[in-house]
């Protein structure tokens, strides 16, 4: 079976397992990879026997022959390495957030579409296990339609700890996790409306807020509050678990620790257990989302090799980032904003 030819921009933290998660899938040969810090690309290299190695994006594009590039580096860099490899003519990939701003975000699709490429943005928890499972029960309307819903992502978490940049963001929590749970958000319940949103700043010695609330009014009516937090002790620790509860006119359906999912009517209540793969080079700590790493890069080279549609390109991620400043903005300004 001919597979995809991969190039790797950027060997950090994620890197590791976003290789891992290609080779997964089977569908993938990784053929080289780079980093202005040439000692971590030579080490990750060696890890995945991979032959090329290179100090830059430019030198990359020149001498490789990828057929996709698979941008994983930090947010400031995402738009003008997506412009270059797409100036190539490669499709490419892009970890979130898109970008630091919705201009360049918006320049980022637009040099793709005018190069004829693909760009697919790395948004993966909709591909968790347990919220595909939630997808699937709600669109069986057992619930009825959905008037009310809430989705929690509230940690103590240590996750300056293996990602200490994390600390210097002037923006963090809705910008790194924002950007994941707005977009369940979109994937469960549809587009929004308008929204009002709160953030605080909890743990000593960061910049960015790590607290966030977002009520949100949907189009189709209902309304959805969106919880945020790297700051809360509680019973139970529930990273990286998206908990979520959705209240329809026949019933609820509510996404629980240890992905446990209760679907209750007036017949009672049924329990599900969509448990995700447990990989053996993913990190206990972080396996429900290297799961969902697997599951979204089966679906890109599906797209990418028997072009199927794929849910999660530029154009679509965009409405996402829009929903992300528009929190930063409702809290800056203390308003309501209207999308």
């Amino acid at each position: 079976m001919q597979k995809l030819k991969l190039a790797i921009l950027g060997c950090g933290f994620w890197a590791d397992y976003q290789i891992a998660a290609w080779l997964e899938t089977g569908k993938a040969e990784i053929i080289a990879v780079c980093d202005k810090d040439e000692n971590k690309a030579i080490q990750l290299a060696s890890k995945y026997d991979i032959k090329e190695v290179y100090k830059s994006a430019d030198e990359l594009l020149t001498n490789a022959l990828p057929d996709c590039v698979d941008i994983i580096t930090s947010p400031e860099t995402h738009a003008p390495l997506v412009e270059k490899v797409a100036a190539h003519g490669l499709d490419v990939i892009c970890q979130k957030p898109m970008a630091n701003d919705l201009i360049s975000a918006a320049r980022m699709v637009k040099a793709c579409k005018e190069a004829k490429v693909n760009f697919f943005i790395h948004e993966n928890f909709r591909w968790q296990t347990p919220i595909r499972k939630f997808k699937e029960l709600l669109n069986s309307k057992v619930i009825g339609d959905v008037f009310k819903s809430r989705i929690s992502f509230c940690s103590a978490f240590p996750v300056f700890e293996k990602q200490p940049f994390l600390a210097e963001l002037d923006q963090f929590i809705i910008s790194d996790v924002g950007t994941h749970v707005l977009d369940v958000v979109r994937f469960l319940f549809g587009e929004a409306h308008q929204l009002f949103c709160c953030t605080a700043s909890v743990n000593e010695g960061i910049k960015g807020e790590d607290v966030a609330t977002v009520l949100i009014n949907l189009k189709d009516g209902s309304h959805c509050n969106v919880e945020m937090s790297y700051a809360s002790i509680l019973e139970k620790e529930a990273f990286p678990e998206t908990l979520i509860l959705a209240e329809g006119s026949l019933g609820s359906i509510k996404l629980d620790h240890n992905h446990t999912i209760k679907v209750t009517t007036k017949a009672g209540t049924q329990t599900h257990f969509p448990t995700p793969i447990n990989y053996p080079w993913a990190d206990p700590n972080y396996a429900l989302v290297h799961s969902s790493i697997v599951a979204i890069n089966q679906h890109f080279a599906n797209g990418l090799m028997k072009d199927e549609p794929v849910e999660t390109t530029g154009k679509d991620n965009l409405e996402t980032l829009k929903l992300v400043y528009a929190c930063y903005e409702s809290s800056a300004k203390k308003q309501l904003i209207t999308l």
